[in-house]
């Protein structure tokens, strides 16, 4: 709710898109700190090739659904990059706990969550896939069983095994 409101705020000073980018727009160049020390920025992240860039929140339900399966996905066609809007430390024990291994950016509170406030993020987890030129080409918020199914038809791999329970939708 302090996410949302906070959005509200500069969304009234002008400080973030009225709405979350759609499929079409040009993504924002960003430079944010790495979980694991560093930093990197859109462009040196695009320069490797397209990726999925997924904003997310520790405590959230959904999230913690949605990225162990995003990780199956990682080194395809496209990698996945984690947006954490928590600290650090926060971010890694996420890591931990739901075994995912995935690049994690910090976009965080103290630093008025300047990349979520650039995409328009008002739920987690929201996704898209950035192409080398910047242009977002699929743009999801939330678990939905058939997009994620659709996402990785285009990385060319299997997201969901026989064997896993997946819900048709949950929303962050």
């Amino acid at each position: 709710m302090l996410l949302f409101r906070k959005l509200l705020d500069w969304k009234r000073m002008g400080k973030g898109p009225e709405r979350t980018l759609e499929t079409g727009e040009t993504a924002p160049d960003f430079q944010l700190e790495l979980a694991g020390g560093g930093s990197r920025s859109l462009e040196q992240i695009l320069a490797e090739g397209p990726v999925l860039l997924t904003f997310y929140k520790v405590s959230c339900p959904t999230c913690q659904l949605t990225l162990p399966f995003l990780q199956r996905l990682q080194d395809s066609t496209f990698r996945v990059v984690a947006v954490c809007q928590d600290e650090a430390d926060r971010a890694r024990e996420f890591n931990e706990a739901f075994e995912v291994d995935l690049p994690n950016l910090l976009d965080r509170a103290d630093d008025g969550y300047p990349v979520s406030n650039a995409y328009g993020i008002t739920h987690v987890p929201t996704m898209f896939l950035i192409e080398p030129d910047r242009r977002i080409s699929w743009t999801w918020t939330g678990f939905h069983k058939r997009q994620l199914e659709t996402l990785a038809e285009r990385a060319g791999r299997a997201i969901f095994r026989p064997t896993d329970k997946v819900p048709e939708s949950k929303f962050g």
